[in-house]
């Protein structure tokens, strides 16, 4: 409705000021006849907002990798740019001028830049990504532009301007930068119906990888997060939609009751996870005394461990039930020719070096012209001064004889200029001072000339190796800015955690055998085992019917319950032993089965389906155990012998649904336990996967042994102590930190060569294990500074190469000892044998699989390997 004398007033008169007579303002009679459709109208104001949300405040733009508010913010730095800080107050208020939004949105994203460390320099309390404390008062905190940011993100002459949203000033449609940004500093953003979630990379593998892309080879850069910890990068899939990446907080046995947390994910802070922790304990998932947050430098929580409970298990509870590990699904989401695109983030460093590259060119091309003036005009004023055509000028009587005469005096050299003279060259000349022309110096003007042509020839150069330029360009910002940059996040390989086996028990297990229920609320009745809320429970009944169920509080399972236990999945360990009548032939029949796996909650029928079969006998065995059982016969029975015994070691273990062996065709009375047996199905066979640091059943890695009973592993750690631990598929050990993992044998001779740092020498010894504690560390080595161990083995038959200098003239020579020939059997806390009095450059395992062989060198100092294979 555009007409003003339709639009009524809030006191009830019209626009003009007149009554209308009525209390809402209408006339009863007055038609309205300027009516605007609805139609259309939500569906082009809906579709407007979305893009003004998705390209004005959300996703980055490819070019520069801001958002809008931050490239306001870096402007308006740069503006107001005098060298020194200024107060964050003032940076929003010079910001505003661009942004059409309020002062809080604006610092936050000044804080939010300040806190990445890269194109801007903070000063004062800027608050702390790590434990989420926030920044302090605007007027309190002070920045200016990075060296960094000068140096990448701002070139006025190859920017692209636009009006600003008012109109009063101009602002860049993107900042010219020379930098893969939006790769180094991450970002995240929610808009209407789109996201965008790119993580923060490395600042040097980001200068490398833009250089390998720029000599054509692939790259595959990875993600790196300020707060450090461990990511595993499997399912990174480039940065993808679809991708998903694990991330970890360091954590350390600081001793049998105290944990230590290193670092944190990436997106939580400490005081999160401290939190989670304590839900989680609450909760009964891990079982903890105490939390204790240390942080200030460096990230350090201590969690104390409630007594009895294993480090290693709680570490993977922590992984599977607190913040101590975050999945993030990356989304790499960009504006690209003003549209959003999906790309992987080595699609965006291609595009970004490759943009890079195109800015430099332009850089290069505006330098060039630029020294091409400066060389032309130079000419001119030489030629102007020293053929003194100034002063033909002075008889001229009009500006346009005066032109003319300066023209005409020129003419002769025309021809070695690149490009026409033209009238403003002319008036240029004009314009030089007495003073100037009376102090000129003509060597000096050749000098500098040379000096303008040196360096266009440098550009045009540059221009023709436009690619080695950009690569130099990167080396530069490596070499730079590349210190105190390294790598913070660990990127490894993380093993699946099933959270049911690293749960704490919180739960007791009962079951009223009679009712048919189980659960943990059924304190009244029968205990039946310890178990986590996680747990699933396998109850088998007299009928031959099985059924797997989540253990809740009180659960109907069926009458006539035989067997309840936890359950758990592809357990092939686990071997149920069972006799049972089949109903139509009347026959006994026994069978020995496992359960590997399952559909929830659905009855399975283990015995025959002919009516009146029920299981007379069933056990289960954790180990593959096989028991000897006595058979009653009924006394009607027309066998000649009325008891006879079974062993079900005869027969083998088969599929749950197999039908079984015959026992007996003659009724039985009763089957009885008469010999507990032992177990058929051998050791359990361990292998060692040493890029997760995890001992498992499924081959992964490299065999460790079979292991029954009381057996025990040695572990040999590269700081020179060992442990003994047990098999226990939950064990945790540090990958960096193993040097040997293998089945201890009591027998077994474990040999060491190390450098003594008081003597400055090395040192072989032998020796066997003499203690017995478990998950308890010996060092073996002396307790001296600088003393390393350089190789270890238990390889009996392995030899040692030394190569060596008698003194500085002598030749290099090399020699092979068997160890048995260097040094006894000692205690492990004897020193050892002096390996020899010269000079040591190398040393070399010679294992009795050569494959195993590894070579140290003693460079400046320091030990090098110059094996991937072998023990260290």
């Amino acid at each position: 409705m555009e007409d003003s004398q339709h639009l009524p007033s809030q006191n009830g008169q019209s626009a003009n000021g007149q009554s209308n007579g009525q209390a809402d303002g209408f006339d009863a009679d007055e038609k309205i006849t300027d009516i605007v459709p609805l139609s259309g109208l939500y569906e082009n104001w809906f579709l407007d907002y979305a893009s003004y949300v998705i390209l004005e405040r959300a996703v980055p733009g490819i070019g520069d990798g801001m958002k809008p508010v931050q490239r306001r913010i870096l402007h308006a730095m740069k503006e107001m740019d005098d060298g020194r800080f200024n107060k964050v107050a003032n940076v929003i208020g010079q910001t505003m001028q661009y942004h059409p939004h309020g002062d809080a949105s604006i610092g936050d994203a000044i804080v939010n830049l300040g806190q990445k460390d890269l194109l801007i320099e903070t000063q004062g309390n800027w608050g702390d990504v790590r434990t989420g404390d926030s920044a302090a008062a605007p007027r309190y905190i002070e920045a200016r532009l990075s060296k960094f940011a000068h140096d990448v993100l701002f070139s006025p002459k190859i920017t692209e301007w636009q009006a600003s949203y008012d109109g009063r000033k101009r602002e860049p449609v993107s900042l010219p930068a020379k930098f893969p940004l939006l790769l180094a500093q991450g970002v995240e953003g929610i808009a209407v119906g789109l996201s965008t979630k790119i993580m923060p990379h490395n600042f040097c593998e980001l200068c490398e990888a833009s250089i390998q892309v720029l000599k054509g080879k692939p790259t595959d850069v990875l993600p790196d997060f300020p707060t450090g910890g461990t990511v595993d990068v499997s399912q990174y899939n480039g940065g993808q939609k679809g991708g998903r990446i694990r991330v970890r907080a360091r954590i350390e046995s600081y001793d049998r009751k105290t944990l230590v947390i290193r670092d944190i994910p990436y997106g939580t802070t400490t005081t999160n996870l401290i939190d989670s922790i304590i839900k989680a304990n609450d909760k009964g998932k891990i079982k903890v005394k105490r939390v204790v947050d240390n942080t200030a430098q460096d990230v350090e929580i201590l969690v104390s461990l409630a007594p009895g409970v294993s480090p290693d298990v709680t570490i993977d509870a922590l992984y599977a039930f607190t913040d101590c590990e975050v999945s993030i699904s990356p989304n790499a989401c960009v504006i690209v020719n003003n549209k959003p695109q999906f790309l992987s983030v080595n699609d965006i460093l291609r595009i970004n070096a490759d943009n890079t590259m195109e800015l430099l060119r332009r850089e290069l091309e505006i330098r060039r012209s630029e020294l091409k003036e400066k060389i032309l005009f130079a000419s001119l004023e030489k030629i102007f001064i020293e053929n003194r055509i100034y002063r033909k000028i002075e008889e001229c009587e009009t500006w346009p004889d005066v032109i003319a005469t300066i023209d005409k005096g020129l003419k002769p050299y025309k021809k070695q200029f690149y490009r026409e003279i033209t009238q403003d060259d002319i008036v240029r000349l004009t314009e030089i001072r007495i003073k100037r022309i009376s102090k000129y110096d003509s060597f000096k003007a050749d000098e500098l000339m040379r000096d303008l042509q040196t360096e266009l020839d440098e550009v045009e150069n540059n221009l023709a190796n436009l690619r080695d330029f950009t690569i130099l360009f990167f080396k530069q910002l490596l070499k730079k800015y590349g210190a105190g940059r390294e790598r913070k996040t660990e990127i490894r390989q993380f093993d699946t955690i099933q959270a049911a086996v690293v749960a704490v028990n919180n739960q007791k297990l009962y079951v009223n055998r009679k009712e048919g229920f189980v659960g943990y609320g059924l304190k009244k009745d029968e205990f039946v085992c310890d178990c986590s809320d996680l747990d699933d429970i396998i109850v088998m009944r007299k009928d031959g019917t099985m059924q797997v169920s989540k253990v809740a509080e009180k659960t109907f399972v069926g009458k006539d319950i035989l067997y309840v236990g936890v359950f758990k999945r592809n357990d092939e360990r686990m071997v149920y032993n069972m006799a049972y009548l089949d109903g139509g032939t009347g026959r006994t029949m026994v069978k020995r089965f496992q359960v590997l796996g399952v559909t929830r909650d659905r009855e399975y029928n283990l015995i025959s389906d002919a009516k009146g079969s029920r299981v007379t006998y069933l056990s289960a065995n954790p180990n593959g155990e096989a028991e000897i059982v006595t058979a009653y016969l009924t006394q009607g029975s027309t066998a000649r012998k009325k008891s006879f015994e079974f062993d079900f070691a005869t027969i083998d273990i088969k599929n749950r649904n197999s039908r079984g062996n015959l026992l007996t065709k003659y009724p039985v009375r009763r089957l009885q336990l008469k010999q507990a047996g032992s177990s058929t199905l051998g050791g359990l066979e361990i292998w060692y996967d040493p890029t997760v640091g995890r001992l498992n059943t499924e081959e992964r890695g490299y065999y460790v042994g079979e292991f029954e009973g009381e057996d025990r592993i040695l572990v040999v750690h590269k700081d020179g102590s060992y442990e003994l631990t047990t098999y226990e598929l939950t064990n945790r050990y540090e990958p960096d930190s193993v040097g040997v993992l293998e089945k201890f044998e009591p027998e077994g001779v474990v040999t060491a060569v190390y450098y003594e740092g008081k003597q400055k020498a090395y040192y072989v010894k032998r020796f066997n294990i003499e203690t017995s504690s478990i998950n308890k560390r010996f060092l073996f080595l002396p307790d001296s500074r600088g003393t390393k161990l350089i190789l270890a083995t238990t390889d009996q038959q392995a030899q040692l190469e030394v190569t060596y200098k008698k003194d500085k003239k002598s030749p290099v020579e090399t020699t092979q000892y068997d160890f048995d020939m260097l040094v006894d059997v000692k205690g492990w806390k004897a020193l050892g044998n002096r390996l020899t009095n010269f000079d040591v450059s190398k040393v070399k395992l010679l294992a009795s699989d050569p494959e195993q062989d590894i070579e140290k060198v003693v460079e400046n100092g320091r030990i090098k390997s110059k094996s991937q294979l072998g023990i260290f």
